[in-house]
């Protein structure tokens, strides 16, 4: 495995590379990053038929790339920039262990040489849900994101579905973009109890720890009742704010949402999502649950 921080030395490495699967990662990794690893080497082999004959000769010889930047851009100036947990040394030990080839690692002064005043701007819905609290948040997701796609060049690059609205706004820039590169979404990986893992559990104390589940348990009630036919949406949504607020949790929303559009569902609409932001103690959680309805 190699670990690279420029720029420069980046593309001379993957300069021959026909097949390359790309995770974007913060770092302080957990096991949900390295599912996501796991899947980008599956989804790096590609299938005869499905390539160029250029990228055929390399079927089945995939490069991993997995970059570890914390991106200033997507932080507010109140939020835990400085704070966010860098664990480099163990996170290149777990990478090494699940076999990743290579590892982009760049200061921020090599991602912006510059002041950064060019920038992605996402679509409305941007400003909706997690964006309603975190202004700009997603300006700086879409601009890093375009920015290391367009350095690393993979054919498909992988985002986890618990970023729910960070997955719908990447694919709308790429379909949008017509940037040639696929996005997978990888499931939620989870704590036994539920709990969706997250680099900013550690900020958890041990009582919130284990209140914490309590999430899970809400958006699953939510998703039974979403299958047993309730269609009054904000009844749903005002019951499980009320649910956690009771219990000291400072609710950002509950949200039930259409998976295509993350706008409010059209009536009789089947493949819906329930999205939650929601801040115990100090520490910001957010989960979703996909809801498929026959019919």
């Amino acid at each position: 495995m190699q670990i690279i921080s420029t720029v420069a030395e980046l593309r001379v490495r993957l300069h021959n590379e026909t097949n390359i699967a790309f995770v974007p990662t913060m770092g302080n990794l957990h096991e949900g990053h390295l599912d996501l690893v796991r899947i980008a080497r599956e989804h790096g082999k590609c299938t005869k038929g499905t390539q160029s004959a250029n990228q055929q000769a390399g079927c089945g010889v995939v490069c991993v790339v997995v970059s570890i930047f914390v991106n200033p851009l997507q932080f507010g100036p109140s939020e835990d920039f400085s704070t966010y947990p860098r664990t480099l040394e163990q996170d290149c030990t777990l990478l090494e262990q699940c076999g990743v080839d290579v590892v982009f690692v760049p200061s921020v002064n090599e991602m912006y040489p510059a002041q950064q005043t060019v920038f992605v701007e996402p679509p409305l819905i941007a400003n909706d849900l997690c964006g309603a609290s975190r202004p700009g948040h997603f300006r700086g997701v879409a601009t890093v994101v375009l920015k290391l796609l367009n350095i690393v060049q993979p054919q498909v690059a992988l985002f986890g579905k618990k970023d729910y609205q960070q997955l719908h706004i990447i694919r709308q820039m790429v379909a949008q973009l017509n940037l040639p590169v696929e996005i997978v979404g990888g499931e939620t990986v989870r704590a036994p109890d539920g709990l969706a893992l997250s680099s900013r559990n550690q900020y958890l104390s041990a009582t919130e720890r284990t209140e914490a589940a309590f999430l899970y348990q809400i958006l699953t009630g939510m998703r039974q009742d979403l299958l047993r036919g309730e269609t009054d949406f904000s009844k749903l949504e005002h019951g499980a704010a009320q649910a956690l607020a009771a219990r000291g949790w400072k609710v950002e929303y509950v949200a039930v949402r259409s998976q295509a559009s993350l706008a409010r569902p059209e009536e009789h609409e089947g493949n819906l999502v329930i999205l939650a932001a929601v801040r115990l103690g100090q520490t910001r959680l957010i989960d979703n649950l996909e809801v498929c309805l026959k019919g």
